[in-house]
C-alpha cells in the first residue's frame, strides 16, 4: 500500500508517499504558495506513483478522537467543534480534506491525531484545576508533537539500546517538550491547546489568563482580536520584535548586538531548562535528553543555553561534539551520567505506521 503523507502549512504543502508496511520512501517534495489542495494534489498524482490512501498528522478532535481514525462525517464535526483549540491548524487540514475528497473521491483518509503519543499521561498530569463542568466540555491537557516524540524515543532505545528517562525537547518554529518513561508519554509542555507551553515563532505560549482578561477589558479587544495576537506576533517575535520569530534570524540579531533578540533566546532557553529540570523531577531522575526539530537539532547554541547549569542532573555537553558533526549523534561528553543527542526527527514516518495499521484493520483508534 502506499501512502501519501502531507504535512500541511498555510501556504505550502511538504510530502512523502511511503510504501507500507516496508516503509520505503518513493517519493518526496515540496509544493510552495499552495492555494488549492486539490490542485496540489493532482501534481503530486502525476509523479506516475499510485496513491492507495491519504495519511495526515491532523492536531485536535478533542477528547474523543486522541488516536488515528479514518475520516468520516463525526471525525469532521469534531475537528470543527475544537476549532477555536488549534484555530490555524484546524482550518487548513479541513480544507484540504474536503480538496482531497472532491480531487480523489473515494480514496481513503486517516487522521493521526497529534495527542495519540500522549493518551498514556497519568491523570493528575492531565487535569487542570477548572470547574467540573469545565472538565466535561473536554477541557484537559491533551499534549501535540505526539508523532515526533514517539519516534524520538524509539530512536533514543535504538541507540542507547533500552528504554530510558528521557526528556524529549521539540524546538522550532513550534516547540514542545515530553517527559518520556519506560518509552511511554508522562507529561508534556503543551495543554489544551498548542498555544500553550513554550513560547513559539509566533505563539505566546503560557500567560496567565487574567492577564488575557485584562488586556480585552482595558482595550476593548474581542477574542477574534485577542486570539491573532497571541497567534501571530506573539512568542518569540513578540519578545524580539523580530516578525516571523525566526530562530535564525534572532540569533543573527542577538550577535550583532540586538538586546531585544538576545532577551528572547534568553527566555526561551530558561524556559526549557526549568522544564527539563521539573521533568527529571516528575520520573524521579534522568538518563537522557533529545534535542530535535528545527531548531533542537540545528542550533548548537541554543542546546547548549538549555543544557547551561544542569550538570548537577548530570548533564555534561561537549563543546566540540555539540558544534560539529551532523544529526543523532551524542554531543554529552564520554563520562556524562545523562546522554544528551541532537536527532532528526520523522513524523511522516510515525504516522504513516498508525495509518497502516488502522487501513489493515489491525489499530484502534480510540
Amino acid at each position: 500500500m502506499n501512502l501519501l503523507v502531507p504535512n500541511l502549512g498555510s501556504t505550502s504543502l511538504k510530502y512523502r508517499i511511503l510504501e507500507m508496511p516496508g516503509e520505503a520512501v518513493l517519493a518526496k517534495g515540496k509544493l510552495e504558495r499552495v492555494t488549492d489542495y486539490g490542485a496540489a494534489l493532482a501534481q503530486i498524482a502525476t509523479a506516475g506513483i499510485p496513491i492507495d490512501a491519504i495519511a495526515l498528522k491532523a492536531v485536535h478532535a478533542g477528547p474523543d478522537y486522541r488516536g488515528t481514525f479514518l475520516v468520516d462525517a463525526a471525525v469532521l464535526a469534531a475537528m470543527r467543534q475544537y476549532l477555536a483549540a488549534a484555530a490555524l491548524h484546524n482550518a487548513i487540514y479541513l480544507a484540504a480534506i474536503e480538496a482531497f475528497e472532491k480531487a480523489m473521491p473515494g480514496l481513503p483518509i486517516v487522521c493521526a491525531f497529534e495527542p495519540e503519543f500522549h493518551r498514556t499521561m497519568p491523570e493528575h498530569a492531565r487535569l487542570y484545576g477548572v470547574p467540573a463542568d469545565w472538565r466535561a466540555e473536554g477541557v484537559a491537557k491533551y499534549g501535540f508533537h505526539g508523532a515526533s516524540h514517539q519516534f524520538i524515543a524509539g530512536r533514543v532505545r535504538e541507540m542507547l539500546g533500552r528504554d530510558v528517562k528521557l526528556v524529549s525537547c521539540h524546538l522550532g518554529g513550534s516547540s514542545s517538550i515530553c517527559a518520556i518513561a519506560g518509552g511511554h508519554s508522562v507529561d508534556t509542555t503543551m495543554g489544551f491547546s498548542p498555544q500553550s507551553g513554550l513560547e513559539n515563532a509566533t505563539r505566546s505560549g503560557d500567560v496567565d489568563v487574567f492577564a488575557v482578561l485584562y488586556m480585552m477589558e482595558r482595550r476593548g479587544w474581542d477574542v477574534a482580536e485577542v486570539r491573532r495576537q497571541l497567534a501571530q506576533t506573539a512568542g518569540l517575535a513578540g519578545l524580539s520584535g523580530i516578525a516571523g520569530g525566526d530562530v535564525r534570524d534572532i540569533e543573527a540579531a542577538a550577535a550583532a548586538g540586538n538586546r531585544d533578540a538576545a532577551l528572547a533566546l534568553a527566555v526561551f532557553a530558561y524556559q526549557v531548562k526549568k522544564t527539563i529540570g521539573a521533568y527529571a523531577a516528575a520520573m524521579g531522575g534522568i538518563e537522557a535528553v533529545a534535542f530535535t526539530g528545527g531548531i533542537g537539532e540545528n542550533s548548537a547554541r541554543l542546546r547548549a543555553a538549555c543544557c547551561e547549569g544542569l550538570e548537577f542532573l548530570g548533564i555534561h555537553l561537549d563543546r566540540d561534539r555539540n558544534e560539529n558533526g551532523s544529526s543523532d549523534r551524542a554531543v554529552s561528553t564520554e563520562d556524562s551520567p545523562v546522554t544528551v543527542l541532537a536527532l532528526a526527527t520523522n513524523e511522516e514516518l510515525i504516522v504513516a505506521r498508525r495509518a497502516w495499521k488502522v487501513l489493515e484493520g489491525r489499530g484502534s483508534g480510540g
